[in-house]
């Protein structure tokens, strides 16, 4: 049977979807499911990996009976993931040994604060590398120390978690991002693996050397020996038939991270274009090429894939809440019934009116790094109602994004002259032309909202054999927003926000 689909699998905050696309890299048919969002008292969020890893095996078998194919036409498999969510399963079963914690969960700033605080650094063991292990840890990883990114959610759960400490004692642990787990399950154990864009994403890999770094590793407790191997983003990991639904198992030929995806499905790549993804949270990435932009002004450097024994670079600023305001206003403040009433609200709403809401929930990320910060809405009067509430909670995505665009701009040197969006958000028009406006540059998006899952069909499909890079960027489809906002509003407006999350650090 001639093989004309590539399967994608995107294993996302909110939900798992798996996506079909065909030969031309059009998407052919989706579908998705929803996972719990487990959140306690004290804020800290969760994951059922068992519920995830069966959605997953359930989304693909609902996809091959709505697109209606037969299972043989499917020539290879593509994961992108949910990037820094940190799991802990048993090597020998394969079985979680604990919920995961998600990428937003702060649960493990003590850890951080340890860190900091209590290893002793030889302040002449390195040249050029000064103030303590936290200096140590950005100058290796291209990150600044935070209990955001999975080597201290690994150590939290090595520390907290009875069963992930038997398991280490036993050497029965591993330790991974959700691609590695998923990667684990489908293959019965027979693949442990990450590729560059997770392993970049850990805080414990050194993105000079291109391995996991042992000193690092020592000071948050993790045995190197438990950590994936890491290989190239678009190369043969191994293959499933999920859980035998398939009677031919399918090469899986990709790994990415969901932003590094979406860059790649987007087609930046080359030095110095620039993605924003809108999802529950935002990532904002620059393709910085063959070499390491170090950052000083709160942005982080990581890997955009690995591909031919090559790696590629990316500045990247991460946002907590973006998508997540929405529903916020939706399932905790009763504001709005569905995401779609936002852009009439916004609308309706008076243009003057000068509320801001800074969405620091669960603290702010990029460029501000404050974990202890907490949301405030600010700069309201006695007319201020639902509508401007439903206005600022949209306008601060787009304040938030602007924020780790200007520090690019200021890292780099560059002139942005195009911003290209993927994601849910993006179909909110309001939200597009206020982004436009504010940034004062073109917002364009893709042919494919699927940016993220497209980027692991691509990596997948050009490993197998189906795609060239020259195929799959040549007719790139983009509809475009373009400011039109007058510069002097757009100063003001933006100062505005600035002194409100001024007000929030304060």
């Amino acid at each position: 049977m001639d093989k004309k689909y590539v399967l994608a699998i995107d294993q996302s905050t909110q939900g798992t979807k798996a996506i079909l696309f065909d030969r031309t890299g059009d998407l052919v048919c989706r579908t998705d499911l929803a996972h719990k969002q487990l959140i306690n008292e004290k804020g800290w969020v969760s994951h059922d990996l068992n519920e995830i890893y069966a959605n997953t095996i359930q989304a693909v078998k609902n996809l091959i009976e709505k697109a209606g194919i037969q299972k043989d036409e499917i020539a290879c498999l593509g994961i992108s993931n949910q990037r820094e969510t940190s799991a802990a399963w048993s090597r020998e079963s394969g079985k979680p040994l604990a919920p995961a914690i998600v990428w937003q969960c702060a649960r493990a700033e003590d850890i951080c604060e340890r860190i900091k605080n209590n290893v002793m650094i030889d302040p002449g063991r390195e040249a050029g590398i000064h103030g303590g292990a936290a200096e140590v840890i950005r100058m290796k990883t291209g990150m600044r120390l935070s209990p955001y990114f999975p080597a201290a959610k690994y150590a939290w759960l090595q520390e907290n978690a009875e069963a992930v400490k038997t398991a280490k004692k036993s050497h029965d642990l591993c330790l991974g991002t959700i691609d590695t787990y998923l990667l684990y399950r489908l293959t019965g154990g027979a693949v442990y693996a990450t590729d560059y864009s997770n392993a970049s994403r850990t805080q414990l890999f050194n993105i000079h050397t291109l391995q996991w770094d042992e000193e690092i590793c020592a000071w948050f407790g993790i045995d190197v020996s438990m950590l994936p191997e890491v290989k190239d983003s678009s190369c043969l990991y191994g293959e499933t038939d999920f859980e035998g639904y398939f009677d031919e198992a399918v090469p899986i030929c990709g790994v990415i991270g969901d932003s590094q995806g979406a860059l790649f499905g987007q087609g930046c790549i080359e030095k110095g274009m620039v993605k924003a993804t809108y999802g529950t949270g935002s990532s904002v990435m620059m393709n910085a090429g063959d070499k390491i932009i170090e950052s000083d002004l709160g942005l982080v450097t990581s890997l955009a894939w690995g591909m031919n024994g090559k790696v590629t670079y990316v500045l990247e600023g991460n946002i907590n809440y973006t998508g997540a305001v929405i529903t916020w206003l939706k399932d905790d403040m009763g504001l709005i019934t569905s995401p779609g009433e936002t852009q009439e609200l916004a609308n309706e709403a008076n243009k003057k009116d000068a509320t801001y809401l800074v969405p620091a929930f669960s603290g702010l990320g990029a460029p501000y790094w404050n974990s202890n910060a907490r949301a405030m809405i600010y700069g309201m009067s006695r007319t201020t109602g639902k509508k401007e509430i439903v206005k600022a909670a949209l306008e601060s995505i787009a304040y938030q994004i602007t924020d780790i665009v200007e520090m690019m701009k200021a890292e780099d040197g560059i002139t942005v002259k195009e911003l290209c969006v993927d994601g849910g958000p993006t179909g909110n028009q309001y939200l597009m032309k206020f982004q436009s406006d504010i940034l004062g540059s073109t917002v364009s998006l893709p042919r494919c909202e699927e940016s993220s899952a497209l980027g692991a069909g691509f990596m997948a499909g050009l490993c197998y054999g189906i795609y060239t890079q020259e195929s799959i960027f040549t007719q790139v489809k983009r509809n475009r927003f373009i400011p039109s906002m007058a510069p002097e509003e757009r100063i003001q407006k933006y100062l505005g926000w600035k002194n409100a999350v001024e007000k929030v650090l304060n």
